[in-house]
Formats: C-alpha cells, structure tokens, sequence
C-alpha cells in the first residue's frame, strides 16, 4: 500500500480539546452569553486614486478611475464577529500591537452588561497571548485559542477570504 503524505500536519497535542470547545461555542454556547470571533488582517494598503469623467466609444459620458494610485499607508484592520447576530464591530489602527488589540477589545466589550460573559475567539497570534493582566481586568471575557494551524476555526478568518 502506498503512503499517503498530508499538506497539513496536526502539530497541536491539544487539537481535539480545543476544536471541540470552539466547534461547541458555534453549536450550543452558553445561554445569555456573547460569542465573538476576532482576529484581525494586518498591512491593508490604503490606496487613492483620482477619478473624473471618460467618454466611451458610444460617446457616453462615465465615471472612470485612472489607473494610477497613491500609497497612503498600510492600515491594519481589526474586526469582532458577534456569531449569534453576525453583526461585525471594526477598528483600523497604523500599528498591530497587543495594545491595539486590547484597545479594541475594550471598545468591543465597553457596552455589555457586567453580568453577560463574553467567550472571544482567537488563534495563536502574539497580539492575542500573554493578555493576563487585560482579562484579569475583565473577568467577563474568557478566551479560547484555536489549535495551532487551525485558525480556519475561527468564523471571521472566512469573513475576511471574502
């Protein structure tokens, strides 16, 4: 029998617990609980371009775009997915840092009731980790890490293919 080779590896000894705990806050989460995917799409170019009016072959007059841009700057964009409402809480930033990403949590969370447990997921992204001492300031948020190399468990990753 031939062997078989995979594209992808299961590395994450912990990949089943972790699934299944992210694949069960989909199904069943917990009652009165939000639900958010986050993560974030870094070094978005900001581009412009100048626009005016063309006239076609038929002569009709269009709007047109030139072909040429100006590069503004890369943007990084942080985005939350409530998973019950599909509703999508967003934040451009200059920079990728854990502050940005616990600024936007804050602004994310600043409006849900202290009693409402709010379960966020993440992959394994710096930005996400060693955020002890912001979640010890919110004891409502609990993060759940996707399993290394399976950050396509995270509904906003395919938000963000489209």
């Amino acid at each position: 029998m031939a062997s078989r080779r995979r594209w992808w590896r299961r590395t994450d000894p912990e990949f089943a617990a972790k699934a299944a705990d992210i694949v069960g806050l989909y199904l069943a989460p917990p009652e009165k609980a939000l639900v958010l995917s986050v993560d974030e799409k870094p070094s978005i170019q900001a581009l412009s371009r100048r626009t005016g009016y063309v006239a076609t072959s038929s002569g009709k007059i269009v709007r047109g775009l030139k072909s040429t841009y100006r590069r503004n700057r890369t943007l990084n964009l942080f985005a939350a997915l409530n998973v019950a409402t599909g509703h999508v809480h967003n934040k451009t930033t200059a920079t990728k840092t854990r502050p940005d990403f616990q600024a936007f949590m804050d602004e994310v969370v600043k409006d849900v009731p202290h009693e409402q447990e709010v379960h966020v997921i993440v992959d394994n992204d710096a930005a996400h980790k060693k955020n002890d001492d912001w979640l010890k300031a919110s004891p409502k948020v609990t993060f759940h890490f996707t399993p290394t190399s399976a950050s396509w468990l995270n509904q906003l990753e395919i938000w963000f293919v489209f």
